[in-house]
């Protein structure tokens, strides 16, 4: 009887851990296939190919191709907290904490395009996603709170302008950083200058830095 108990957690465990394989295919796919073609111009078809399941278990896992793109979502705005947690913030300067905030949201974007194209699909779709995502909300909630320590002590420390909200400081880093790719092909013919070569993406990141420090910084 032990034997067979032992059989049987085994094939428990081997189920399980296959289970979670498909399920991280599927997520890795689809992915790609959003980012590629948007959440309209998506095929299962393709996503389950290039994960290697069928449809069946797709829908088994996802139950539909909306809440696939919920998910695939909701895991890469985790994706980026966790990164941003990773920052030391709370034992750098203020100036020296703010600007590697700066910099990691341009690099971030610079590594992860498809969190861009991700994110625009969901604003055509009006956020009706991630709207009632709890999970979201809250780790959300947490970075503003996160950012607001931050500027109340360059206060304390008389190196931030005091009265600067988090949240809009927040939307003010993403905004100057996330235009710059979203238009990276209009601009360059507009502009008349390469947006993705590498001075170009220096001196970009330098003047954001410099934006941002005028704006909070006395």
């Amino acid at each position: 009887m032990p034997l067979e108990k032992s059989r049987l957690s085994q094939a428990t465990k081997k189920r399980v851990r296959d289970a979670d394989a498909t399920k991280l295919r599927i997520l890795e796919a689809a992915k790609k296939e959003f980012s590629k073609n948007g959440l309209e111009g998506a095929r299962v078809d393709a996503i389950a190919l290039d994960a290697k399941a069928n449809k069946r278990m797709l829908y088994h896992y996802f139950e539909s191709k909306d809440g696939l793109f919920r998910t695939v979502l909701e895991r890469e705005y985790l994706k980026i907290r966790a990164e941003e947690n990773l920052l030391d913030l709370e034992n750098l300067p203020p100036r020296t904490a703010l600007e590697t905030l700066v910099r990691f949201t341009w690099e971030y974007y610079i590594a992860n395009p498809e969190f861009i194209t991700l994110v625009n699909s969901e604003n055509l779709c009006k956020a009706a996603h991630i709207k009632n995502s709890a999970t979201l909300k809250t780790i959300s909630q947490k970075f503003v709170r996160r950012i607001q320590t931050l500027l109340d002590r360059g206060v304390r420390e008389n190196v931030f302008r005091d009265g600067i909200d988090a949240a809009q400081l927040n939307i003010t880093i993403a905004s100057i950083n996330y235009y710059y790719f979203t238009n990276r092909f209009t601009g360059s013919v507009i502009f008349e200058r390469d947006f993705t070569a590498p001075e170009a993406l220096e001196e970009r990141i330098d003047f954001n830095i410099e934006t941002i420090c005028r704006l909070v910084c006395k």
